[in-house]
């Protein structure tokens, strides 16, 4: 068993994870895109140990994050740290093993059958695991359909390779069409990964949250700070690096009216930072946001964010003040 007040099911699989997960793309990014020197392999290895120490076990890669730099790292900081069955002491802390969700990305010339097979081995490869707890496909990208790749997915889980299957940025349509497949082979469809957060609430309007909660598939939030904005990290004199500072500059009139509030809210909660509020109104949502973290300061003060929670009035403060849908 697990403690339900900061651990779920993923879906209807069975698997524990905990109510706020890891997001690792960003281990990809300053290290090896130039970015900036941002942080080195040593402190996203004291990210992933902080994570671990604070009850965190749900960890999100994908194949193309950092050209498969992110999934190796994850590999090999999971590689003395994975255990199947009971939870595990370390210390003085019971955890539940790690899981880890990966992605394979459908680029167009990915059109022969058997393609996935061969990106989910090599992601495999990277992560030097026998099989991924979660596949999921990355977008319902064009030519190939939505039922081939689900498809695959479904049969590398039928093969022992993947415990469960998932997708990303699908839409309400999208996502019928993947449950329905999958529920025909007698596989639950275990999550959709989608943009969530104060500042991104797309979802609630055009239906897919409410998909998910009827399905009872997990809905896994990336960007739940909003690239930085709802922790107040980034303002109009001091913008991110690089591609990240366009994405940016044009959302950073959305915050300021309410990031007020959100300290406000933190005040009330022990002093509790911005950005955990922002990802506690995202577990509100019953949505498991992933929080990218690239250092042990940040992943401490995101993962506090699993020790309480936004009382009701909070949320609908929150929801009028970002425009609730």
């Amino acid at each position: 068993m697990y403690d339900q007040a900061t651990h779920t099911e993923l879906g209807r699989t069975g698997i524990a994870i905990s109510r706020v997960g890891a997001g690792t793309w960003q281990w990809g990014d300053s290290l090896y895109w130039g970015y900036g020197r941002a942080y080195t392999e040593s402190d996203v290895e004291a990210a992933y140990a902080a994570a671990r120490e604070m009850g965190v076990n749900l960890f999100d890669t994908a194949e193309i994050y950092g050209r498969g730099k992110s999934e190796k790292l994850l590999g090999r900081f999971t590689a003395a740290d994975s255990n199947e069955g009971e939870p595990v002491s370390r210390g003085d802390r019971k955890k539940l093993p790690p899981v880890i969700s990966t992605k394979f990305f459908p680029w167009p010339w990915r059109l022969r059958r058997g393609q996935l097979r061969k990106a989910l081995r090599g992601s495999l490869r990277r992560l030097g695991a026998s099989h991924v707890d979660l596949y999921q496909t990355h977008f319902p990208l064009r030519p190939r359909s939505v039922e081939t790749w689900v498809g695959e997915i479904a049969d590398a889980h039928a093969d022992g390779l993947v415990r469960a299957v998932g997708v990303s940025n699908y839409k309400a349509g999208h996502l019928r069409r993947a449950y329905e497949l999958l529920d025909r082979r007698g596989i639950p469809l275990a999550s959709n990964q989608i943009g969530f957060s104060l500042i991104n609430r797309k979802a609630e309007r055009n239906g897919v949250l409410a998909v998910c909660r009827e399905l009872n598939v997990t809905v896994l939030a990336y960007g739940p700070i909003g690239e930085g904005i709802l922790s107040g990290k980034y303002q109009s004199a001091s913008p991110p690096l690089a591609r990240r500072a366009q994405w940016f500059l044009r959302r950073r009139n959305r915050a300021p009216a309410f990031l007020g509030l959100m300290r406000e809210i933190g005040e009330r909660h022990g002093g509790a930072s911005s950005a955990q509020v922002a990802i506690n109104w995202c577990v509100a949502k019953g949505t498991v946001p992933l929080a990218g973290i690239k250092n042990r300061k940040q992943a401490e003060d995101n993962f506090a964010a699993l020790g309480w929670r936004l009382d009701a009035d909070e949320v609908q403060a929150l929801d009028a003040a970002t425009g609730t849908p």
